[in-house]
């Protein structure tokens, strides 16, 4: 693999393993000596964190149009501390959530206007896009199921009607170059099938 800043996103409903599937993504390329960063969203910078757990906690009423702003907060600070960084000097970025997730949940589930929430998303990035969006499909009856001892956060709170609307959200959303990828697969099968899509950005 050549040494070339890309950038990856893993997408999904919530427990559709994505950061399973980052955690053994980033193991294989740093197995290849692939210079990687792994890293989130909202998250991936300290001040970007604590927006994460403020929208997170389920002690907190957020607004549609509160909890967009701060999502979008959060990605204009790990966009520019972190994200932009890490591909100046070569890195391959694997990032569990970015705009996708924000046009999903904030634009096709809460009702927010999608031009909006582009426009926003548009602002936190500068622009900057990944490479390549991997989307886990997982129908919302197999969310109670999964890690069922986990304690919810606040979005994993919303009723099951929500759920349903985020994946159909992703459905309509995902962009045509994205995988897809059935997320009630193995989760060894869906290692190598995004590992196999991830090395093509090399040949």
């Amino acid at each position: 693999m050549r040494k070339r800043g890309r950038f990856i996103v893993l997408e999904g409903p919530d427990k559709s393993g994505k950061s399973t599937q980052a955690r053994s993504l980033v193991e294989k390329l740093k197995a290849l000596k692939v210079p990687v960063l792994h890293t989130r969203e909202p998250g991936g910078t300290s001040f970007a964190e604590e927006i994460r757990r403020i929208l997170l906690d389920p002690a907190h009423k957020v607004e549609p149009l509160a909890e967009l702003l701060l999502y979008e907060a959060a990605r204009a600070q790990h966009t520019e501390e972190t994200l932009r960084p890490a591909l100046r000097s070569g890195r391959l970025v694997v990032c569990e959530r970015y705009t996708l997730s924000t046009e999903v949940y904030q634009g096709f589930a809460r009702g927010l206007d999608r031009g909006l929430v582009e426009r926003a998303n548009a602002l936190a990035t500068g622009g900057l896009k990944p490479d390549l969006t991997v989307v886990f499909d997982l129908p919302a009856s197999e969310f109670d199921s999964r890690d069922a001892s986990r304690r919810h956060d606040r979005l994993e709170r919303e009723p099951a009607a929500f759920r349903r609307k985020v994946r159909l959200g992703y459905q309509r959303l995902a962009p045509r170059s994205a995988l897809v990828l059935d997320g009630r697969r193995p989760a060894s099968e869906l290692s190598a099938a995004l590992f196999e899509r991830v090395k093509r950005l090399f040949e």
